[in-house]
């Protein structure tokens, strides 16, 4: 027995196999990422045609052909087949010189912040898992982006799924001190957050990353207000929103992946955020999990108000994801939901689709997939959802904007 019992004590330990395995799977990610992005291993951003170019602008496509025969603004490049095409920088381009050319039409051609008008920082939150929340920010990041607008999106998140979509495997390509952790820890390493900031393959977005490193806040910040970090910006839940306020002039919109509980990083996100959405899976077990999520959340947020903390929300809206209209249980829910809430769940939900999980396979939005990579009807209808929601959310803004 003794014999058989140094022997189990020479097998490998629970530790070891799962940081071996974690090893393995982190090199095999890495693999799939270089042969899916080569040669250069990043992502890249679709080219637009002219159709859907002028969609976006709204122009007619004969305006946009004689822009390009005209020299005016941006040139596109051709195909072999003649078809002009263009980037969405190019887009953007447009969208100045159009603004600068029309200026009773500016607002349509680039509704970014004027002068006065608050910055939006929206955070999406939930601590159930497969509400779709990192799929909802990304999305919304890509719509607002694609419309004209300058994100800057934080991932909180220490899983780092925000971070994949954008390209970056954390354990490989964020290395220390190089997420919002450096920018929010409170210790003599802390970093500006331009420092941190990284512009994406996606025109309009910059990212700041996320890994393993953003739990150090969740282990640091109780020793942190023990030791009198526990007044004016220095205390926790106003950390973030004073960071973020040092890059206010570079963006439209600020969006948050908070992580999947009710942590000191949540909390902050809660504090600096202007608006609030909570995403949710039509089904009863993660509803009754979402009703946890409110009553912890509202518990914590009246904790902060009490110490100081100003809550206070332009907006906060449900948004209901993965919705079958086919499933009965379902469509009971969000009968109940919108009875419930009213119009504090947006009229638009994001139906479930293969299209949708197909992107995700691949670390793609919607807006980045092409035509044929999925069926094309099933393409049409994901985007016909995604779209609705999001420009539902784009009017909110807008409306903060007092337009």
């Amino acid at each position: 027995m003794n014999a058989k019992l140094q022997s189990t004590d020479m097998v490998e330990s629970s530790a070891d196999k799962i940081s071996r395995q974690s090893q393995l799977l982190s090199a095999q990610l890495q693999s799939i990422r270089e042969r899916l992005y080569e040669p250069e291993s990043a992502k890249t951003l679709k080219t637009y045609t002219s159709r859907e170019v002028a969609t976006l602008l709204g122009i007619a496509e004969s305006t946009l052909r004689q822009m390009s025969l005209d020299g005016e603004s941006a040139i596109p490049d051709r195909q072999d087949n003649g078809r002009r095409i263009y980037t969405l920088s190019q887009i953007n381009q447009l969208r100045e010189h159009l603004a600068h050319k029309r200026p009773a039409e500016a607002l349509e051609f680039l509704p970014r912040r004027r002068p006065g008008d608050k910055l939006q920082v929206i955070a999406v939150a939930n601590f159930k898992g497969g509400s779709a929340k990192t799929t909802t920010t990304v999305h919304l990041a890509h719509y607002l982006a694609i419309h004209g607008l300058r994100v800057l999106a934080i991932d909180l998140d220490p899983q780092a799924s925000l971070s994949a979509m954008f390209g970056y495997q954390p354990e490989f390509d964020v290395d220390e001190n190089e997420t919002i952790y450096a920018a929010i820890r409170y210790d003599e390493a802390r970093r500006p957050i331009r420092e941190v900031i990284r512009q994406t393959y996606f025109d309009g977005i910059d990212l700041v990353p996320a890994n393993l490193e953003l739990m150090e806040y969740e282990h640091e910040t109780p020793q942190a207000i023990a030791e009198g970090y526990g007044r004016g910006n220095e205390i926790f839940f106003r950390r973030l929103a004073t960071v973020i306020g040092e890059v206010e002039a570079d963006y439209d919109v600020v969006l948050i992946d908070a992580p999947p509980q009710l942590g000191y990083l949540t909390l902050g996100a809660l504090c600096a955020a202007t608006a609030l959405m909570i995403t949710i899976h039509p089904a009863m077990i993660d509803v009754a999990s979402m009703n946890q999520f409110l009553a912890m959340m509202s518990d914590l947020m009246r904790v902060i108000e009490e110490r100081g903390g100003v809550l206070s929300h332009d907006f906060i809206r449900y948004v209901i994801t993965r919705h079958n209209p086919n499933d009965g249980p379902q469509v009971n829910i969000v009968t109940l939901l919108r009875s419930l809430f009213k119009d504090d769940v947006l009229a638009p939900a994001v139906v479930e689709t293969t299209a949708i999980a197909s992107a995700g396979l691949e670390k793609k939005s919607l807006y980045e997939m092409s035509r044929g990579s999925v069926g094309r009807d099933t393409l049409n209808r994901a985007l016909d959802s995604v779209d609705a929601v999001n420009h539902e959310i784009l009017n909110h803004i807008k409306q903060v904007w007092g337009r």
